[in-house]
This record gives C-alpha cells, sequence and structure tokens, in this order.
C-alpha cells in the first residue's frame, strides 16, 4: 500500500465493527467467512470482523493528481484464535499512476 493523500478533501475513510460472538451474522461476515474457508481450505467462524474502507483515496501528493482515485479495502477478522486480513481493491486494480509515486518498486498486496 502507498500513502494516500486526503488533504485536498478528496476521498474518505471511514470503517464498520461486526461484532458476531452471540448475535447473528450478517451477508457480509458470512461472506468473509466463505473467503477465509475457500482460501485456506479450513473451517472458520468470525467472532470479530472489521472492514476499513478508502473510498476514492488519491495518491500522495494529492497536489499532482487527484482526478486518478482508488477504493479499497482491508477486512480484519477472527474466531479469537487465529486472525487473518483480506486486502481488496476495486476492479481494475490499483489505478494510480505509479511513475508518479514516490517510491519506485510498487506492488499490490505485501510481501
Amino acid at each position: 500500500w502507498d500513502n494516500a493523500d486526503f488533504s485536498r478533501g478528496v476521498g474518505t475513510t471511514f470503517y464498520q465493527e461486526f461484532p458476531t460472538l452471540n448475535t447473528a451474522k450478517p451477508p457480509f461476515v458470512r461472506d468473509v467467512e466463505a473467503k477465509v474457508r475457500r482460501y485456506l481450505r479450513s473451517s472458520y467462524s468470525a467472532a470479530w470482523t472489521l472492514k476499513i474502507t478508502w473510498e476514492k483515496a488519491p495518491a500522495y501528493a494529492a497536489r499532482t493528481d487527484t482526478q486518478r482515485t482508488i477504493t479499497y479495502q482491508a477486512v480484519l477478522t477472527t474466531d479469537g484464535f487465529r486472525s487473518y486480513v483480506l486486502m481488496l481493491y476495486q476492479e481494475g486494480g490499483m489505478r494510480w499512476d505509479y511513475t508518479r509515486l514516490a517510491a519506485t518498486n510498487v506492488l499490490i498486496g505485501y510481501t
């Protein structure tokens, strides 16, 4: 992930918490559980999930380009013993102009 720059008033960040230990699970949490089960081929039942969304985020420094924005999410989830993070990008992937970024070794995801 690179630095998003919200200093020009473009884009926003918000979050939504899903404590589901003793409550009915909303469709979003059931979808997260299904993804964890599918990718890791193991049983998983979320006790808590947090969805963080960066919406229409311009790359740092926003003074150079506020038109190319990206919406992406990080979803943190745990069953109380194991914890996972899902990194979700809008269709089409990263839309920032990587030639204008300070870092030259750009990569989507993590290493």
